[in-house]
């Protein structure tokens, strides 16, 4: 145990390197993270319900419901977006790999009533076929992804989609971390959001500048275990996010300032992509 502890405070980790247990469906950790998801104040787990609300607004106006009908929220969490989604006229399906916070969605949206299909689903298995005419992955979700991991989504993703289909993300550009230094810190919980029980967590920062990502690092140690959770963050430039997509298939890529319709910044930190596939809906 205590060389596995030494490892982790004295090696770097590879980039993309794996936690060594889960994290978005730990039974405790996902009670923390759905609770982040519910504060409508808080930017944590997802952006506060304001926010939320003006971003499916705006979606909604580049994508007309009457014209786009069926959308995929991949990542969605409790079904904060899916649920304005819905109101708004679509068919959604939402699909999250934390079981917690599926259930929490299905049974939010029998007491509103909302006809919205939930999968819990690793949503890098999707196998759709021309099924959705809109497809959200908000919250910079997509640049936690290995490189590899990243080009199949983007392959699934435009398969998924019906002729001229809408694809709409965000990420965070390499501004966001533009003046941030690795560090190192710990501290003691009696409990708290990694565990019930009381705990050490030690925190690391790590910048792999030369390929533009980002390593959040939390090692959490009990009295019996030792668990490494690695929370990676590729940052893209417009040039590089748009390669990418293009090189997918899609025909036209649109930037933004924000999934709200902001204007596009270039030396912002955050930047959102509208991804639009061949054809007519």
């Amino acid at each position: 145990m205590l060389k596995k502890l030494f490892e982790y405070v004295s090696n770097k980790p590879e980039i993309y390197a794996p936690s060594t247990s889960k994290f978005w469906d730990d039974e405790h950790i996902s009670k923390g993270m759905l609770q982040a998801h519910l504060d409508p104040e808080w930017d944590a787990a997802t952006r506060n319900h304001n926010f939320i609300t003006k971003s499916v607004e705006w979606i909604a106006s580049i994508a007309d419901p009457n014209q786009y009908p069926d959308l995929l929220d991949l990542g969605c969490g409790p079904g904060l977006y899916a649920e304005r989604f819905y109101n708004k006229g679509y068919r959604v399906t939402g699909i999250d790999y934390s079981r917690r916070s599926i259930d929490y969605a299905i049974n939010n949206g029998k007491v509103n009533g909302s006809r919205i299909t939930y999968l819990y689903q690793n949503y890098l298995d999707i196998t759709y076929r021309e099924e959705f005419d809109v497809i959200t992955l908000i919250y910079c979700d997509f640049s936690v992804l290995s490189s590899q991991d990243r080009a199949r989504l983007l392959k699934s993703i435009y398969r998924a989609l019906k002729p001229g289909g809408i694809f709409i993300l965000d990420s965070f550009t390499p501004n966001q971390y533009k003046d941030r230094e690795e560090t190192k810190d710990w501290y003691y919980s009696e409990s708290g959001f990694w565990r019930e029980c009381a705990h050490i967590c030690l925190n690391s920062f790590y910048k792999y500048d030369d390929q533009r990502t980002m390593l959040n690092q939390t090692v959490v140690i009990t009295e019996d275990s030792i668990e490494c959770y690695n929370i990676w963050d590729h940052t893209y430039t417009r040039e590089e996010l748009e390669e990418e997509l293009i090189k997918t298939g899609f025909a036209t890529v649109d930037f933004y300032g924000d999934v709200a319709g902001a204007e596009y910044q270039p030396d912002g930190s955050l930047m959102c992509a509208v991804a639009k596939k061949n054809g007519e809906v």
